[in-house]
Protein backbone atom coordinates (compact mmCIF):
# COMPACT_ATOMS: atom_id res chain seq x y z
CA UNK A 1 0.00 0.00 0.00
CA UNK A 2 2.85 2.26 0.21
CA UNK A 3 2.43 5.24 -2.13
CA UNK A 4 -1.15 4.53 -2.13
CA UNK A 5 -3.83 6.94 -1.53
CA UNK A 6 -6.82 5.91 0.20
CA UNK A 7 -10.35 8.02 1.64
CA UNK A 8 -11.83 6.19 4.40
CA UNK A 9 -15.60 7.61 5.30
CA UNK A 10 -15.95 7.45 9.01
CA UNK A 11 -12.51 6.95 9.69
CA UNK A 12 -12.09 8.35 13.35
CA UNK A 13 -13.72 5.19 15.78
CA UNK A 14 -14.55 2.14 15.32
CA UNK A 15 -14.30 0.13 12.23
CA UNK A 16 -13.36 3.16 10.39
CA UNK A 17 -10.48 3.95 12.68
CA UNK A 18 -9.41 0.11 11.98
CA UNK A 19 -9.22 0.27 8.99
CA UNK A 20 -7.17 3.12 8.93
CA UNK A 21 -4.74 2.21 11.34
CA UNK A 22 -3.60 -1.44 9.30
CA UNK A 23 -3.78 0.67 6.18
CA UNK A 24 -1.41 3.33 7.51
CA UNK A 25 0.68 0.80 9.25
CA UNK A 26 1.04 -0.84 5.53
CA UNK A 27 2.40 2.66 4.32
CA UNK A 28 -0.59 4.11 2.57
CA UNK A 29 -1.52 8.01 2.38
CA UNK A 30 -4.98 7.83 4.62
CA UNK A 31 -7.54 10.46 4.10
CA UNK A 32 -9.93 10.63 6.60
CA UNK A 33 -13.26 12.17 6.08
CA UNK A 34 -15.06 12.69 9.91
CA UNK A 35 -17.77 14.62 11.01
CA UNK A 36 -15.88 15.63 14.69
CA UNK A 37 -12.59 17.21 14.34
CA UNK A 38 -11.65 17.21 17.68
CA UNK A 39 -12.61 13.23 17.75
CA UNK A 40 -10.74 12.85 14.30
CA UNK A 41 -7.05 14.82 15.07
CA UNK A 42 -7.24 12.44 18.78
CA UNK A 43 -7.84 9.62 16.17
CA UNK A 44 -5.16 11.39 13.80
CA UNK A 45 -2.40 11.62 16.41
CA UNK A 46 -2.76 7.87 17.72
CA UNK A 47 -2.39 6.42 13.92
CA UNK A 48 0.40 8.76 13.22
CA UNK A 49 1.97 7.55 16.93
CA UNK A 50 1.33 3.72 16.46
CA UNK A 51 1.98 3.84 12.56
CA UNK A 52 5.07 6.23 12.26
CA UNK A 53 3.27 7.28 9.42
CA UNK A 54 2.51 10.72 8.45
CA UNK A 55 0.55 10.72 5.85
CA UNK A 56 -2.63 11.10 7.76
CA UNK A 57 -5.00 13.96 6.29
CA UNK A 58 -8.38 15.21 7.27
CA UNK A 59 -11.65 16.60 5.53
CA UNK A 60 -14.32 17.51 7.91
CA UNK A 61 -17.14 16.77 6.77
CA UNK A 62 -20.77 15.00 7.57
CA UNK A 63 -21.61 12.06 5.37
CA UNK A 64 -25.64 12.87 5.68
CA UNK A 65 -25.00 16.34 4.47
CA UNK A 66 -25.24 17.08 0.28
CA UNK A 67 -22.96 20.25 1.26
CA UNK A 68 -20.56 18.87 3.02
CA UNK A 69 -19.99 15.92 0.43
CA UNK A 70 -19.85 18.33 -2.19
CA UNK A 71 -17.39 20.07 -0.17
CA UNK A 72 -15.40 17.47 0.61
CA UNK A 73 -14.75 16.03 -2.74
CA UNK A 74 -13.85 19.43 -3.89
CA UNK A 75 -10.86 19.48 -0.89
CA UNK A 76 -10.11 16.20 -1.46
CA UNK A 77 -9.45 16.97 -5.48
CA UNK A 78 -7.85 19.89 -5.26
CA UNK A 79 -5.03 18.41 -3.46
CA UNK A 80 -4.94 14.90 -4.85
CA UNK A 81 -4.72 13.98 -8.58
CA UNK A 82 -5.51 10.37 -7.67
CA UNK A 83 -7.33 7.48 -5.30
CA UNK A 84 -6.42 4.02 -4.94
CA UNK A 85 -9.27 2.86 -2.51
CA UNK A 86 -12.38 4.78 -1.96
CA UNK A 87 -13.86 3.13 1.81
CA UNK A 88 -17.69 4.52 1.92
CA UNK A 89 -17.79 3.34 5.39
CA UNK A 90 -19.40 5.58 7.74
CA UNK A 91 -22.89 4.55 8.81
CA UNK A 92 -25.68 5.07 11.77
CA UNK A 93 -28.73 3.73 12.57
CA UNK A 94 -31.26 5.82 13.98
CA UNK A 95 -33.49 4.69 16.21
CA UNK A 96 -36.40 7.49 15.56
CA UNK A 97 -36.87 9.01 12.04
CA UNK A 98 -34.86 12.40 12.04
CA UNK A 99 -34.04 14.01 8.59
CA UNK A 100 -30.79 15.47 7.62
CA UNK A 101 -29.71 18.88 6.63
CA UNK A 102 -31.40 18.79 3.29
CA UNK A 103 -34.28 16.85 4.63
CA UNK A 104 -34.17 13.93 3.71
CA UNK A 105 -34.35 10.74 6.11
CA UNK A 106 -31.16 10.44 8.05
CA UNK A 107 -30.52 6.44 7.94
CA UNK A 108 -30.58 6.25 4.16
CA UNK A 109 -28.63 9.57 3.54
CA UNK A 110 -25.86 8.86 5.72
CA UNK A 111 -25.83 5.09 4.67
CA UNK A 112 -26.43 5.64 1.35
CA UNK A 113 -27.58 8.79 -0.39
CA UNK A 114 -23.83 10.64 0.85
CA UNK A 115 -21.47 8.10 -0.34
CA UNK A 116 -23.39 7.72 -3.95
CA UNK A 117 -22.56 11.33 -4.25
CA UNK A 118 -19.47 11.31 -3.06
CA UNK A 119 -17.94 8.23 -5.19
CA UNK A 120 -19.68 10.26 -8.47
CA UNK A 121 -18.00 13.28 -7.40
CA UNK A 122 -14.37 11.54 -7.07
CA UNK A 123 -15.54 9.28 -10.49
CA UNK A 124 -12.63 11.36 -12.44
CA UNK A 125 -9.70 11.08 -10.20
CA UNK A 126 -10.63 7.55 -9.15
CA UNK A 127 -10.53 7.33 -13.00
CA UNK A 128 -7.38 8.69 -13.49
CA UNK A 129 -5.63 5.71 -11.12
CA UNK A 130 -4.65 2.49 -11.95
CA UNK A 131 -6.76 -0.52 -10.67
CA UNK A 132 -8.78 1.90 -8.24
CA UNK A 133 -10.91 0.13 -5.59
CA UNK A 134 -14.52 0.82 -4.30
CA UNK A 135 -15.31 -0.72 -1.14
CA UNK A 136 -18.84 -0.50 0.38
CA UNK A 137 -19.50 -1.26 3.51
CA UNK A 138 -23.30 -3.01 3.37
CA UNK A 139 -24.43 -5.51 6.28
CA UNK A 140 -26.44 -9.00 6.58
CA UNK A 141 -28.74 -7.06 7.47
CA UNK A 142 -29.65 -6.45 3.61
CA UNK A 143 -31.23 -9.66 3.77
CA UNK A 144 -34.33 -8.75 5.61
CA UNK A 145 -35.16 -6.31 3.43
CA UNK A 146 -36.68 -5.17 0.02
CA UNK A 147 -36.79 -1.65 -1.69
CA UNK A 148 -39.40 0.05 -0.51
CA UNK A 149 -40.06 2.19 -3.62
CA UNK A 150 -43.20 3.66 -2.25
CA UNK A 151 -41.81 5.16 0.62
CA UNK A 152 -37.93 5.62 -0.07
CA UNK A 153 -37.81 8.07 2.95
CA UNK A 154 -40.37 5.74 5.19
CA UNK A 155 -42.35 8.64 5.71
CA UNK A 156 -45.53 7.03 6.36
CA UNK A 157 -44.30 4.11 8.55
CA UNK A 158 -40.65 4.01 10.10
CA UNK A 159 -39.51 1.03 11.50
CA UNK A 160 -35.68 1.91 12.80
CA UNK A 161 -34.57 -1.93 12.00
CA UNK A 162 -36.00 -2.25 8.75
CA UNK A 163 -35.04 1.37 7.86
CA UNK A 164 -31.10 0.43 8.74
CA UNK A 165 -31.62 -2.93 6.51
CA UNK A 166 -33.05 -1.29 3.50
CA UNK A 167 -30.17 1.20 3.78
CA UNK A 168 -27.67 -1.55 3.41
CA UNK A 169 -29.81 -3.06 0.73
CA UNK A 170 -29.23 0.01 -1.30
CA UNK A 171 -25.78 -0.14 -0.35
CA UNK A 172 -24.93 -3.25 -1.95
CA UNK A 173 -27.41 -2.50 -5.03
CA UNK A 174 -25.11 0.58 -5.49
CA UNK A 175 -22.19 -1.00 -5.66
CA UNK A 176 -23.54 -3.31 -8.04
CA UNK A 177 -24.42 -0.98 -10.42
CA UNK A 178 -21.49 0.71 -9.97
CA UNK A 179 -19.38 -2.55 -10.66
CA UNK A 180 -21.64 -2.93 -13.99
CA UNK A 181 -20.92 1.04 -15.19
CA UNK A 182 -17.26 0.38 -14.43
CA UNK A 183 -16.74 -2.88 -16.55
CA UNK A 184 -13.75 -2.37 -18.48
CA UNK A 185 -12.19 0.37 -16.47
CA UNK A 186 -10.26 -1.86 -14.62
CA UNK A 187 -11.75 -0.20 -11.45
CA UNK A 188 -13.43 -2.42 -9.09
CA UNK A 189 -16.89 -2.22 -6.70
CA UNK A 190 -17.59 -4.45 -4.37
CA UNK A 191 -19.89 -4.77 -0.94
CA UNK A 192 -18.59 -6.01 2.87
CA UNK A 193 -20.73 -7.11 5.63
CA UNK A 194 -17.78 -6.71 8.35
CA UNK A 195 -19.54 -9.02 11.08
CA UNK A 196 -21.37 -8.04 14.51
CA UNK A 197 -19.24 -5.57 15.70
CA UNK A 198 -18.80 -4.31 18.96
CA UNK A 199 -17.99 -1.26 18.18
CA UNK A 200 -20.26 2.46 19.25
CA UNK A 201 -22.35 2.13 16.32
CA UNK A 202 -26.16 1.99 17.28
CA UNK A 203 -25.47 4.24 20.64
CA UNK A 204 -27.48 6.85 18.51
CA UNK A 205 -30.55 4.79 18.30
CA UNK A 206 -31.85 6.05 21.34
CA UNK A 207 -34.17 3.03 21.76
CA UNK A 208 -34.26 -0.22 22.95
CA UNK A 209 -31.57 -1.70 20.49
CA UNK A 210 -29.13 0.82 22.21
CA UNK A 211 -29.45 -2.01 25.58
CA UNK A 212 -29.57 -4.98 22.88
CA UNK A 213 -26.33 -4.05 21.91
CA UNK A 214 -24.85 -3.07 25.33
CA UNK A 215 -26.11 -7.08 26.71
CA UNK A 216 -24.55 -8.44 23.70
CA UNK A 217 -21.51 -6.60 23.81
CA UNK A 218 -19.19 -9.33 24.94
CA UNK A 219 -20.37 -11.66 22.26
CA UNK A 220 -19.63 -9.11 19.26
CA UNK A 221 -16.21 -9.25 17.65
CA UNK A 222 -13.62 -6.33 17.92
CA UNK A 223 -12.79 -3.29 15.52
CA UNK A 224 -10.02 -4.95 14.40
CA UNK A 225 -11.99 -8.25 13.39
CA UNK A 226 -14.69 -6.02 11.57
CA UNK A 227 -12.17 -4.13 9.81
CA UNK A 228 -10.50 -7.29 7.95
CA UNK A 229 -12.45 -7.45 4.93
CA UNK A 230 -12.68 -4.01 4.20
CA UNK A 231 -8.39 -4.63 4.57
CA UNK A 232 -8.46 -7.39 2.59
CA UNK A 233 -10.53 -5.70 -0.19
CA UNK A 234 -8.66 -2.62 -0.73
CA UNK A 235 -4.81 -4.48 -0.40
CA UNK A 236 -5.21 -8.01 -1.35
CA UNK A 237 -3.90 -8.76 -4.99
CA UNK A 238 -6.14 -11.62 -4.47
CA UNK A 239 -9.04 -9.55 -5.66
CA UNK A 240 -7.54 -7.01 -7.76
CA UNK A 241 -9.73 -8.16 -10.72
CA UNK A 242 -12.59 -8.99 -8.61
CA UNK A 243 -15.61 -6.64 -8.72
CA UNK A 244 -19.60 -6.57 -7.91
CA UNK A 245 -19.17 -9.17 -5.54
CA UNK A 246 -20.27 -9.37 -1.80
CA UNK A 247 -18.05 -10.36 0.80
CA UNK A 248 -17.71 -11.54 4.12
CA UNK A 249 -14.86 -12.48 6.51
CA UNK A 250 -12.30 -11.82 3.32
CA UNK A 251 -14.47 -14.55 1.08
CA UNK A 252 -17.04 -14.00 -1.54
CA UNK A 253 -20.44 -14.42 -0.18
CA UNK A 254 -24.14 -14.88 -1.78
CA UNK A 255 -25.97 -12.05 -0.88
CA UNK A 256 -29.79 -12.18 -1.04
CA UNK A 257 -32.17 -12.42 -4.32
CA UNK A 258 -33.49 -9.34 -3.80
CA UNK A 259 -30.57 -7.40 -4.02
CA UNK A 260 -29.57 -9.11 -7.15
CA UNK A 261 -32.50 -8.10 -9.08
CA UNK A 262 -31.09 -5.27 -11.96
CA UNK A 263 -34.00 -3.40 -12.72
CA UNK A 264 -34.05 -2.41 -8.75
CA UNK A 265 -30.38 -1.23 -9.26
CA UNK A 266 -31.04 0.80 -12.31
CA UNK A 267 -34.13 1.98 -10.42
CA UNK A 268 -32.08 3.20 -7.25
CA UNK A 269 -29.36 4.87 -9.32
CA UNK A 270 -32.25 7.06 -10.83
CA UNK A 271 -33.47 7.82 -8.01
CA UNK A 272 -30.43 8.93 -5.58
CA UNK A 273 -29.27 10.97 -8.93
CA UNK A 274 -32.52 13.17 -8.58
CA UNK A 275 -32.35 13.19 -4.60
CA UNK A 276 -28.65 13.88 -4.78
CA UNK A 277 -28.66 16.66 -7.47
CA UNK A 278 -26.83 15.04 -10.10
CA UNK A 279 -27.60 15.18 -14.20
CA UNK A 280 -27.89 11.81 -15.12
CA UNK A 281 -25.53 9.78 -16.32
CA UNK A 282 -27.94 7.14 -17.30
Amino acid sequence: MKNKTVLITGANSGIGKATAMDLASKGAHIVMVCRNKEKAEIAKKEIIEKTKNNTIDIIIADISSLNDVRRAAKEFSQNHSKLDVLINNAGLIFGQRENSVDGIEATFATNHLGHFLLTHLLLDTIKNTAKARIIHLSSVAHTMAKPNWDDIENKKKYDFARVYAEAKLYTLMFSNELAKRLEGTGITSNAVHPGLVGSNFGKTSKNWYEYVIMLVQPFLISNEKGAETSIHLASSSEVENISGKYFAKKKITNPSSTSQDKESWKKLWEISEKMAGLASRS
